[in-house]
């Protein structure tokens, strides 16, 4: 029997991703800017995006969840065909999974932590 890749969980990691960034946007976006040597007013405009932040973290948090169910309940490894993913592939995913989950920990908690660094 061939071994098929069972339905992925990238997009979800990505969605994550992506509200993740959105919700951190207001804090991390002007540090990163300064950083780099750019500055001026217009870098305070960036704090507009501030109220979503909310909708942001729960979309990064629902997209993490999309993926941990996909890739961690009980028929994860096999498809509605019986075609199985293999276990390399599968440890694999869920590798790269919790390291986008600490990457998307980190950029939802930085407006709390940076408080502490700067």
């Amino acid at each position: 029997m061939q071994a098929t890749p069972a339905k992925s969980s990238v997009p979800a990691i990505v969605g994550a991703s992506i509200a993740a960034i959105g919700a951190s946007v207001c804090c991390v976006v002007p540090l990163v800017l300064v950083f780099m040597g750019i500055s001026g007013a217009w870098i305070s405009t960036l704090t507009a995006l501030d109220p979503l932040r909310p909708w942001f973290s729960a979309a990064a948090v629902v997209s993490l969840a999309v993926a941990f169910w996909m890739l961690y309940r009980p028929a994860s490894h096999c498809g509605v065909d019986g075609s199985c993913v293999e276990p390399d592939t599968l440890r694999r995913r869920r590798r790269w999974l919790w390291l986008a989950t600490v990457l998307i920990v980190l950029l939802l908690l930085f407006p709390y932590y940076i408080v502490w660094i700067l």
